[in-house]
Order: C-alpha cells, then sequence, then structure tokens
C-alpha cells in the first residue's frame, strides 16, 4: 500500500472514529428527550404531561428516563460515524470536480471541512444521510420500540426475536421510507444552513488576530478554538431548530408506522389516517421536544466532530511537512 493510500485510509479511519464519538455524546446526554417525543408521538392522547408521568411513576427514575439509551447510542454512533465518513468522502470528491475560487471567502471561518457550493452541501448532506439511515434502520426500529410503553420489551436482544417472528426481516425497515423522506431533506437542509450561518458568523463576528484566507480547504487555522467552537455551536442550533420544524410531520408519521405497523402501513396511509382521526395537529406531535433534542445534539455532534478534525488535520499537516 503507498504513502497515499495510508494517509487516505488513516483520515478515513479517523473521521470514522469522531463521528462515532460525538454521536454517542449528544446521543446519551439527550436520551431523555428523545425518550419523551417516543412518547408524547406515540398516540394522539399521549401528552408530554402524561409521559413525565409515567416515568415518574417508574421504581427507579434515572434507568426509566435513559431508557433505550443503548439502541440510541448505537444507532446514532454508528450512524454519525457513517454520515460523517460518507458526507467527507463525498464533500472532498466534489471539491475537486467543482473547488469554491480561491480567495471568495474573504476572512478566516470556524470550518474545518471544505468549502462547497450551496447546491453541493445540499446533494451532499441528502445523500449521506440516506446512506446512514438505511444501513441503520433495524437499530432506528429497534431503539422507537424499546422506549414506547406499547411494548414490554426487557432487552434489545428480545426486541429482535419478536420483531423477527411477528414480521420478518420487513419489520426491521418498518418506516423506512417516511425516514428518507424525512431525513434526506432535513441533511441537506441542515448542511446548507450550517455552512452558511458559520460564514455569516465568522464575518459578523470576527476572532482578534485571525489569519487571511488562503483559499485551502479548511481556512480556520487563524481563528482561536473556542471562538471557531461557539460559532460552530451556534450555527448547528440554529441549522436544527429551521430543520426540525421543516421535517417535523415526517418524523411524527415515521413513529407510528415503526411503532403500529398494522395501523400505519405507510407514509401517505399514515399520515392521511392521523389527520382524519386526530387533526393536523397530530402532524407535530413533539416538535418542541424534538426541535430541542435536535438542536443541541446536531450542535454538540457536529461541534466536537469538527474540533477533533481541526486537531487531526493540523497533525497531518504537520507530519507532512516533516517528511518533505
Amino acid at each position: 500500500m503507498s504513502d497515499g493510500s495510508r494517509t487516505a485510509l488513516s483520515k478515513s479511519t479517523f473521521h470514522f472514529a469522531a463521528g462515532l464519538g460525538s454521536g454517542v455524546l449528544s446521543a446519551v446526554l439527550l436520551q431523555p428527550i428523545d425518550l419523551l417525543k417516543t412518547r408524547v408521538q406515540q398516540s394522539g392522547a399521549h401528552s408530554l404531561a402524561a409521559a413525565i408521568a409515567d416515568i415518574r411513576a417508574a421504581p427507579r427514575l434515572l434507568p426509566a428516563l435513559w431508557r433505550g439509551a443503548v439502541p440510541s447510542a448505537l444507532r446514532t454512533g454508528f450512524g454519525s460515524a457513517i454520515y460523517f465518513t460518507s458526507l467527507n468522502a463525498i464533500r472532498t470528491s466534489a471539491a475537486r470536480i467543482s473547488p469554491i475560487t480561491p480567495g471568495s471567502g474573504g476572512n478566516s471561518t470556524s470550518s474545518s471541512l471544505p468549502k462547497l457550493s450551496n447546491t453541493s452541501n445540499l446533494l451532499s448532506g441528502a445523500v449521506a444521510r440516506s446512506l446512514a439511515g438505511l444501513l441503520l434502520m433495524p437499530l432506528t426500529v429497534l431503539k422507537v420500540r424499546y422506549e414506547s410503553t406499547l411494548y414490554n420489551y426487557t432487552s434489545l436482544a428480545s426486541a429482535a426475536r419478536d420483531i423477527a417472528t411477528k414480521e420478518g426481516p420487513r419489520g426491521f425497515f418498518a418506516g423506512y421510507g417516511a425516514t428518507a423522506v424525512r431525513d434526506a431533506p432535513y441533511a441537506g437542509l441542515y448542511v446548507l444552513f450550517y455552512e452558511q450561518s458559520k460564514k455569516r458568523l465568522s464575518v459578523l463576528f470576527p476572532a482578534a488576530g485571525e489569519g487571511t484566507d488562503r483559499g485551502g480547504g479548511n481556512d480556520n487555522k487563524g481563528m482561536a478554538l473556542s471562538h471557531a467552537a461557539g460559532i460552530n455551536f451556534s450555527s448547528g442550533v440554529f441549522s436544527g431548530v429551521v430543520c426540525s420544524v421543516i421535517s417535523n410531520p415526517f418524523d411524527a408519521v415515521k413513529t407510528r408506522i415503526q411503532l403500529q405497523p398494522g395501523q400505519y402501513r405507510n407514509m401517505v396511509q399514515g399520515a392521511r389516517r392521523m389527520v382524519g382521526e386526530e387533526g393536523v395537529r397530530a402532524l407535530w406531535d413533539g416538535l418542541a421536544l424534538r426541535m430541542s433534542r435536535k438542536a443541541v445534539s446536531s450542535a454538540l455532534a457536529w461541534t466536537v466532530y469538527e474540533e477533533l478534525i481541526r486537531r487531526a488535520e493540523t497533525g497531518w499537516q504537520a507530519r507532512a511537512r516533516d517528511s518533505l
């Protein structure tokens, strides 16, 4: 294997590890919010107050709050790892094919990622998320059912056996259509808004003593760590809030399909039934919880990921200079 191939493999491995770490961290910290969202969305009559009352009635509060944390950490951790690795590969290839004109950015920004056009950002995020969603769909179904009160699963193994016995392999992919329709636009718009927000905030709040953009793929070298992290986190929160509002109806339908596939067979039929029986409000169940959870989790995951990549890039460039 050549030095270039080894370097590429090393970078891909690091992107995978960085995505895994950031995903697991955000999933574990924010699991109680995700749990409450699932409980609220599982039926039209299940309010946030009822969901909180159910959890408070549990014999042990902390295990009840973090119920489903293991499948959530596995799904979010490996989902983030696959997503960030594939996203980096797609963005890097797109940057080579259609690079942004050097010097067009002006000041340095907080970004540790290749700079792309708006269309490229939108498409790369959508494709990467669709791939990750398909590969991690079985864990997503297990997570949602484990969090719900509609199933009395005592372990992931028992949940998997029950789904396999009653529904077959298809049961592990229940709701994928709604998930893809939710995740692809969400991820595409998220990357678009995230990159644009970082660019705007970097101009509005420049770091003292920052360097100038030389036109390279990573242009945050002159920006202080805390300043870059603050801009990245703020951009992540903003993007998460906007995209959560846009995609929440698909998330609500997806949850119903995964929990009650016999009653909610697909996205169109499920949405019609929810609106017909409960009104349009049903499509916005869990919005506040999802919005807060997605905003913080996405911002945390992206900030941690970018800082890990930022530090790694510095080390890779230093080793490259030493080898010359």
